[in-house]
Parts: structure tokens; C-alpha cells; sequence
């Protein structure tokens, strides 16, 4: 029996290759015609050349192909794909280097990779490979590379991400257009472009950008793979995810339960290989993330550098505990502090915001990612109802369950996690939610003739231009015509889609391109503003948000680190910068914590008073000056030595000049030019010198990097050369240690304080340790 399927775009009948198995199972003609087609079946392409020569053939003509996109694409198609790539690269690209060295814990072992490859291998800190940084180090590898090439600037640390969300767009389209119309896979690769916080990290240097590119391809491979229970492809699915672990550890596998799940029931062939098959792409998996993992614990530790954010040198403590199941359950010993417990209506809620069903939605996260995140989950549930006669192994039914899942796990992870959460972990969604809404619109348009799908278009389309009125009040001084015009055309555009379902003629067909236009211009236009003033914008230190500021913000240290326009400088129920209300929930007026001064000084119980500078000050318990030197939220720096917010903690010191000349001085004669507690402390003195600096402690400044004797022994040895002193949470008490990490850092910089003259160079106090004290 000869089976044909017809195009999205032109019904032709289309034969379908014999090779493969059809997309629906034949069926009897009533049968079929019970089926909604909403989504009808699309061919699969045809069986190209087999053989040694196949790959040549495929790359010889993969320039045309690229250009000329599939045979039955309309002739806009590739123009228009073509554009939007150009589009999101100019977007990306536009002002990149205005945030310097962004992150500069990640510019700063980035710069370490480009001079030492044992560095590069391990992802130090600096290039003498005393600590790692507490990630793997995948996401760092194109950094150092670049900046092998291009030299080490801002402009090599940013712009491999530039090239990463690009190239996320790209496949997002590609993976939605396999089964759905060009159309769809517009819609859903703009609306990834447009989303805020994807418009933040792909021009950050943290380790998502990398991640999600990695997710993006997994679930490209997924979909491939069970188009025709490919074995090749689920094995290309199942090494993007062990890539994936090498960037940023479990949080690549927040997905894969259900990508496995949903091969092992939709996949066209028998129970037994789709099982054979799974444990063959687990074994993919383990052998591309495994290979870096074993060689880790295999070298002695006095080979390697320490693994930073560990309490016990060892990379699968962090990954299980710190950076594992901590960041769930908030217990993550060394850390800044977990979450807590009993917020406000009955959610969890703690250092790090409030927690449940709501938390995507509310404060300054809802600007990040969830414009369209109301729209996606309706457009979900229609997806899965509309494929609900088709085979399980349709491959329409199946990108809904791949994304879905992708959508939903993430989403219910980021709502209930206890632990460390910044508002920029949501760029993990932006791939799900735009594929959905890419897909759920394609089916919706196609049926918009029919009543009821054409009233379900309309008021998804009004549905989400009142949230983004909704969401654009949060920020009410930024452009407040624009929630206006987002609201009335979207409700014009949602009344008149059904109205065109009814007409007919051509009049009927242009209202309703106008109107499809419209709730597109409505539905994507608050997303598109806050993106283009994300880019507008520098944003620097370990917390960045995207958009302007906002009411209602959720905790989170996010101003003592954080970029311009975000959740910066706010704990729950705080308010925005030093010199308002405090930080923290009972905190006093203008006192980051409990008991803090007035005035904005002593950020935390105790901390100095002195220090202000354009009204801020965030000081530590024992770090003697206070304050960021600038507005926390534009990633001001200050603080004890020259310590940025949290004394360093979350965004670096400012390097004077005459501080970064004097590191230089002599500097070949030294394995570490200098020691800073804190690894970003440590990141602004070897940035600003190029040379290598100790970062004792790690990024708390709580990991037991280092023993007092064994930094008296580098110190006799003469391969150190000053301690800076200030920054960490293990430095002078600052908030004992944090979460149970270990006070080694403190106490080195107690014994140097008692064994060496103190002398302030620009903003910062250095000890220089081939000078000790004379003895009494």
C-alpha cells in the first residue's frame, strides 16, 4: 500500500520514502478523516547517498542547501530565516563589550586558560593552578580560545557567546520547521531571541549560554531521532547532554528523564532496540562528560590545582553537593547561604526569594522569561488535545512532548528550589517555551478558519498582551505608552482574528495577516523593549538581571553584584539601593541586614559605617571600610581593600592604578604576584595585572584551599609576593564562614595581619610578605 502526506504549505501529496516508516500508521479513510488535521503529516526528507562518499556529497553541496532550505519551502522561507539570524547577531552583538570583563570570576580563569593549558584543562583561576573555578570547564574552553586568537579582551570573553545564542536561534527554528511550517519555526526562533534573559546571558560570560546551546541540540537530536528510531542520532542526543554536564554539572540532566522517556514510547521501532538504544546513548553520555571527570580524580592532588567549591578537593562532592542536590534543598555547605522556609502565603521562601507555582511569574523574574510563559502552557495543553488521535508516533505529538517536558521540568525545578537561584537561571526555559509557542501558533493559524481554534488563537493573543500590560507596570517608568499599545493591539488583534474566521474573500485573508501581525507586533513588543535595553546596558559582577529596574523585586543579592536594571541591591522585601529601606526583611532604614545602621551603612550586623560613597555602603563585620564604592546595581566596587559588594563576594574590587602597578613590580620573580581571599577579588587584581593571583578560599572564600602552614610555607619560599586584604566570606569573620565552609582563609589573614605591615596602596591594604614585621 502506497502511503502519501502532504506539505503545511501547498497540500500537495508527497510520497512518502520507502526507507521510513510514515509519520501516522495507514489507516481507513474514516478513520482518518476523524483525525484533526491541525498538524497534517509532513514528509520526511528522501534517503540521500549511502556509502564512503556520502559525508563529501553532503558537504559539497551543503552551501546551496543552506541557502536554498528545503525544497518545499516557500520562497521567503530562508530569506526570512536568514534575517532573523542576522537580526539576533547585530541584537547581540550591539554594545557587547560595554560590560568589560562581565563576570570577571570567569574572565578571570579564562584569561589563566590563555596563558597555561593545564589552566585550560582544569579551568583555574590563575595560571599557576593553586584553585579551579566551581564549574567544570567546557564553558570556558571557547573563551580561552578566543583569547588565544584575538588576545585577551572583552571582546574574546563575550563574543563566544554572541555566537552561541545565534546559533541556539538556528536550531530552534530547525528543530520546530522538521514537522511544522516555516512559520512556526519564525515564531518560536524570534520569540527565543526576544526573551530578555536570553538577550542577558548570550552576552554574558557565565556557563548558561553554553548550556543551553548544548540542551537546544540535544533536544534538535531527539526529535531527529525519532523520526526514524535513529541510532545515530539518539547517540549525538546522549553526548550533547554529557557535554552539557561538563558545563554547568546536574543541571543538564533537569531534562533528560523526560527525553528519555519520551523516546522510549513514541520511537517507530520495538521495545527492545528503543531500549538497546537508550543504554547505548547513556553510554555516550557517560563517556563524554566521564573522560574529564576520571582524569580529575585520577591525578594526585598535588598535581592539579584544588577543586574549587568543594570542602574536600573532590569534583564529585561539588557536583553532588554544592552544585548538586545543595541547590535543591538549600544545604550547600561553604556557600553564601541557602534558602529557608515559610514565606508569605504559605510558599517557601528565604535568602534567595520565595518559592511555589508562582515564583517564574512574580517580582523581576516574571521580565525574564515569562511573557509568553502563560501562552506556552496553553498552547501545551492544545498542542497535546489536537494530537491526541494521531499515532504515538507522530512526530507532531512529539515535539510537544519534547519541549513540553523540557518546559515543565525546569519550570517546576527553578519554583521549588530551596537553594542558590538567580533570576538569570531562567534563560534554561527560553529554548522550551519559544519551540511551544512557535508550534502551538502554527497549528492555530493553519486552522484559524474554523471557529473555535480561531477563538483560541484570539484569546491566547489577548491572554498575553494583558500579561505583558501586566508585566510592563512593574517597571512603570519605562516607556509607559508601550503597555498601552501592548494591550490595545493585542485585544484589537484577538477580537479580530475570530471576525476574519468568519469572512470571506480576500478581505477576510488580509485581516487576518494584519491581525496575526498585530498579536505578534503585541505578544513580542515588551520582551523586545526590555531586550534592547538589556543590551543598551553594561552589566558586570555574579548577579545580572535583564530589563530596567523593577517593583516587587525577588530577593537575592543581586545589587551586590548585579547588573544594571535588575533585581540588584534587593533581599525579600527590600528595596532597591543603599540610603532606602533595608535590604533584608526587618532591616533597619537604609541597613542591608538586621541591625544595620542608618544611612545605608553596615550592610550587615556590625559592619563599618564609613565608606559611603554616592550614598551606598554594603560593609562586612571585620573588614573595616564599608561600601561599594558606586550604586550597588550598576556593579559598583569598594569595600575593605578595595572589595566589592559582600566585601568582594559577588563582584570584585577596584583596582587603582597605582595598586596595579606595584603587583607588576618584580612579578616574573613570583609564582602569585599576590593572595586576595575570594575569587573575585582575586579576578579584578589579575585582570588588571595579567599576572597570577592566589584565590584563597574560592569563590566564598570558604573552600580549605589552603592551610595557615601551608601559606607560611609558600611564603618562606618567596613565591608569594603581597596579601590583599578584605573580600570572601571566610575573610575577617564575614558571616562566620557562610554556610558551614571552612575559616582557613580568616585565618591566614589573621596571621598575616599580625606578622606584616599594613600599608594602603590606592583603595585596597597590602601586606607585603617578604617584609615581616621586625621581632619585639
Amino acid at each position: 500500500m502506497t502511503t502519501t502526506s502532504s506539505t503545511p504549505e501547498t497540500g500537495e501529496p508527497w510520497p512518502e520514502a520507502a526507507d521510513y516508516p510514515p509519520p501516522t500508521p495507514p489507516a481507513a479513510p474514516a478513520a482518518q478523516a476523524a483525525v484533526d488535521p491541525l498538524f497534517p503529516p509532513a514528509p520526511l526528507p528522501e534517503p540521500g547517498p549511502k556509502g564512503p562518499g556520502s559525508w563529501t556529497g553532503r558537504l559539497r553541496t551543503l552551501p546551496a542547501r543552506a541557502w536554498r532550505g528545503r525544497p518545499d519551502d516557500p520562497r521567503w522561507a530562508r530569506p526570512a530565516l536568514l534575517g532573523l539570524l542576522a537580526a539576533t547577531a547585530l541584537l547581540y552583538f550591539w554594545n557587547v563589550t560595554a560590560s568589560g570583563w562581565a563576570n570577571s570570576f570567569y574572565s578571570a580563569a579564562v584569561q589563566a586558560g590563555s596563558q597555561s593549558w593545564k589552566a585550560f584543562f582544569y579551568g583555574s583561576s590563575d595560571a599557576a593552578n593553586f584553585i579551579t573555578v566551581d564549574k567544570p570547564p567546557l564553558s570556558l574552553w571557547p573563551m580561552a580560545l578566543f583569547a588565544r586568537v584575538f588576545g585577551m579582551n572583552s571582546f574574546s570573553v563575550l563574543a563566544p557567546q554572541v555566537l552561541m545564542g545565534v546559533a541556539t536561534v538556528g536550531t530552534v527554528y530547525a528543530a520546530v520547521r522538521r514537522r511544522f511550517s516555516p512559520l512556526g519555526g519564525l515564531v518560536a526562533g524570534a520569540a527565543l531571541a526576544l526573551t530578555p534573559v536570553a538577550a542577558l546571558m548570550f552576552r554574558f560570560n557565565n556557563p548558561d549560554a553554553l548550556l543551553v546551546l548544548l540542551l537546544t541540540l540535544a533536544a534538535y537530536g531527539l526529535v531527529r531521532a525519532t523520526e526514524t528510531a535513529s541510532t545515530r542520532w539518539l547517540l549525538f542526543t546522549g553526548v550533547m547532554f554529557g557535554l552539557g554536564f561538563l558545563t554547568k554539572t546536574l543541571q543538564a540532566f533537569l531534562v533528560l528523564p523526560g527525553f528519555a522517556l519520551v523516546y522510549l514510547v513514541v520511537a517507530p521501532t520495538g521495545l527492545g532496540r528503543r531500549i538497546r538504544q537508550l543504554l547505548l546513548a547513556g553510554l555516550a553520555l557517560v563517556v563524554s562528560a566521564g573522560w574529564w571527570v576520571t582524569v580529575v580524580e585520577l591525578v594526585p592532588a598535588s598535581a592539579r590545582p584544588y577543586i574549587g567549591g568543594s570542602q574536600d578537593d573532590s569534583f564529585l562532592s561539588v557536583t553532588f553537593g554544592y552544585n548538586g542536590f545543595g541547590r535543591l534543598t538549600g544545604d550547600e555547605t561553604g556557600s553564601v547561604g541557602g534558602g529557608g522556609r515559610g514565606g508569605p502565603g504559605g510558599a517557601g521562601g528565604g535568602r534567595w526569594g520565595s518559592t511555589g507555582l508562582t515564583r517564574l511569574f512574580d517580582g523581576d523574574i516574571g521580565g525574564q522569561i515569562a511573557w509568553l510563559l502563560p501562552a506556552a502552557l496553553i498552547l501545551l495543553v492544545f498542542g497535546l488535545w489536537a494530537t491526541r488521535r494521531y499515532a504515538w508516533t507522530d512526530s507532531a505529538r512529539t515535539g510537544f512532548l519534547v519541549w513540553g517536558s523540557w518546559l515543565l521540568a525546569t519550570a517546576l525545578t527553578f519554583s521549588f528550589m530551596s537553594g542558590i537561584f538567580h533570576q538569570y537561571y531562567t534563560v534554561a526555559l527560553a529554548p522550551a517555551l519559544a519551540a511551544l509557542v512557535g508550534m502551538g501558533v502554527d497549528g492555530l493559524w493553519r486552522a484559524r478558519k474554523r471557529l473555535p481554534y480561531a477563538v483560541l488563537l484570539g484569546a491566547v493573543t489577548a491572554l498575553t498582551a494583558v500579561w505583558g500590560f501586566v508585566l510592563l507596570g512593574r517597571s512603570a517608568e519605562f516607556l509607559p505608552w508601550l503597555r498601552w499599545a501592548v494591550l490595545l493591539g493585542g485585544l484589537a488583534a484577538g477580537v479580530a482574528l475570530p471576525l476574519a474566521g468568519r469572512l470571506a474573500g480576500r478581505a477576510a485573508g488580509r485581516l487576518a495577516v494584519v491581525a496575526g501581525l498585530a498579536g505578534i507586533a503585541a505578544g513580542l513588543g515588551g520582551p523586545a523593549a526590555y531586550a534592547v535595553q538589556t543590551v543598551s546596558e553594561a552589566h558586570t559582577g555574579s548577579i545580572v538581571t535583564a530589563g530596567p529596574r523593577v517593583a516587587g523585586a525577588m530577593g537575592g543579592p543581586g545589587g551586590m553584584g548585579g547588573g544594571p536594571g535588575g533585581a540588584a541591591g534587593r533581599f525579600p522585601g527590600g528595596f532597591r539601593d543603599g540610603g532606602q529601606a533595608g535590604g533584608f526583611p526587618g532591616g533597619t532604614q537604609g541597613g542591608g541586614f538586621p541591625g544595620g545602621t542608618q544611612g545605608g551603612r553596615g550592610g550587615f550586623p556590625g559592619g563599618a559605617q564609613d565608606g559611603m560613597q554616592n550614598g551606598t555602603a554594603n560593609g562586612m563585620p571585620g573588614f573595616g571600610q564599608g561600601g561599594s564604592g558606586e550604586r550597588s546595581a550598576r556593579g559598583g566596587a569598594g569595600g575593605a581593600g578595595g572589595g566589592g559588594a559582600m566585601g568582594g563576594l559577588l563582584n570584585g574590587a577596584r583596582v587603582s592604578t597605582e595598586l596595579a602597578d606595584l603587583l607588576k613590580q618584580d612579578a616574573d620573580s613570583y609564582t602569585w604576584v599576590a593572595a586576595a581571599v575570594g575569587s573575585q577579588n582575586q579576578a579584578s587584581y589579575q585582570l588588571a595585572t595579567g599576572k597570577p593571583v592566589m584565590a584563597l578560599g574560592g569563590f566564598n572564600g570558604t573552600d580549605p584551599s589552603l592551610t595557615v602552614e601551608g601559606f607560611q610555607q609558600y611564603v618562606s619560599e618567596g613565591r608569594i609576593h603581597y596579601f590583599i586584604a578584605g573580600g570572601g566570606m571566610g575573610a575577617g569573620g564575614g558571616m562566620g564562614g557562610g554556610m558551614g565552609g571552612s575559616t582557613l582563609s580568616s585565618q591566614i589573614a589573621t596571621w598575616v595581619e599580625a606578622n606584616f605591615t599594613a600599608r594602603t596602596v590606592g583603595n585596597a591594604t597590602v601586606y607585603d610578605l617578604t617584609s615581616p614585621k621586625a621581632s619585639s
